[in-house]
């Protein structure tokens, strides 16, 4: 598990501009929430995986826990899948091109390919018959054309997300930013959301929690899925 490290300057700095609440929503509804699990597949998980982040299966527990308290609570679980295909790369080319070698591409085309093994999600993850799945095809779930995302949260009534998943400052980071400007709720999950080093992940969770989210601990999100959490957030 990453340690964590969030600065104090920033968080005081954060409260300080919202008036003095120390946490920033005190009105979330699990009935209008979608936990947002990014990326948790094989691809990203098994030891060997194309991406492998190994801090990404450690944090399986706290998701799941996550998982079982939105869906409890009545809220939706989404599972994001990262999806690589001809159209991707054509599209997003720059990405393709200018940032991996061939032989990478060669292999994350591989790995993330719709049915490969390594796009399927990880095993150890609590997936029930009324949660989603959901392909994208860029680190960011909100790009237009590359992922329903947007539609079904507005479908739903959605107001508020929470992200957990992997990488905390790619994927994750991406998605949470582009929501909070599409006027959602963002919570980000400090011990549910995994990188490839501490460093990379208390940049991601110091940027979230700075201006675009509200940064929690699983046992916080828990809580406040439950009837008593959600009476104490709104005093």
């Amino acid at each position: 598990m990453h340690t964590i490290d969030i600065a104090s300057d920033i968080a005081a700095r954060a409260v300080a501009w919202r008036g003095g609440k120390k946490s920033v929503f005190g009105d979330v509804d699990p009935a209008r929430t979608a936990h947002i699990i990014v990326d948790l597949q094989n691809g990203f998980m098994l030891e060997g995986a194309a991406v492998e982040v190994p801090t990404a299966r450690d944090i399986v527990p706290n998701v799941n826990r996550i998982s079982r308290a939105v869906r409890e609570a009545g809220g939706v679980n989404i599972f994001l899948q990262y999806l690589i295909d001809e159209e991707a790369k054509s599209s997003w080319a720059i990405w393709f091109k200018d940032f991996a070698d061939e032989k990478r591409v060669s292999r994350l085309s591989e790995a993330f390919a719709r049915g490969a093994p390594q796009f399927e999600l990880h095993a150890d993850l609590d997936v029930g018959p009324g949660d989603l799945k959901v392909e994208k095809t860029r680190f960011g779930a909100f790009i237009p054309g590359t992922c329903d995302l947007l539609d079904i949260l507005r479908g739903r009534g959605i107001d508020t997300l929470i992200i957990t998943g992997t990488a905390t400052n790619v994927c994750c980071e991406s998605t949470a930013r582009d929501a909070m400007q599409l006027n959602y709720k963002v919570i980000f999950v400090a011990d549910g959301t995994a990188a490839l080093t501490d460093t990379e992940h208390n940049s991601a969770l110091n940027s979230m929690a700075a201006v675009f989210a509200d940064v929690l601990m699983t046992d916080d999100v828990v809580d406040l899925m439950a009837p008593a959490g959600l009476v104490q957030a709104a005093e």
